[in-house]
């Protein structure tokens, strides 16, 4: 695959959560920066779903970001105000030249 630097024009924060005890026993989530990144974000799907606080939106996205070791399911990228949950991290082509984020936009 090929990208060219102007498709990737979207700035993003790719973050990683951390648990921080809240004093009372439980534990709160943090999310920290790890890098700020430009990627290409392409919507793939959506839907809507009923869940018990009423209705719900989600929207499937690729994100193509330049290779980067340690990206993981367990992060997620932020740009204008938008959250990306990730799914799955692919090495496109095997060679450590691109990543293929698949994500998932919630609560539209």
């Amino acid at each position: 695959m090929r990208a060219p630097i102007g498709r990737l024009r979207h700035r993003l924060t790719l973050e990683t959560a951390a648990r921080t005890p809240d004093g009372g026993g439980g534990a709160a989530e943090v999310w920290t920066t790890v890098a700020q990144l430009w990627g290409r974000i392409r919507p793939t799907s959506g839907n809507e779903i009923f869940d018990a606080d009423g209705l719900s939106g989600h929207i499937s996205h690729e994100i193509t970001l330049r290779y980067r070791a340690g990206v993981t399911p367990s992060m997620r990228l932020v740009g204008s105000n938008r959250r990306f949950e990730i799914l799955a991290v692919i090495d496109i082509d095997e060679r450590r030249r691109w990543l293929k984020c698949l994500c998932m936009e919630r609560d539209l």
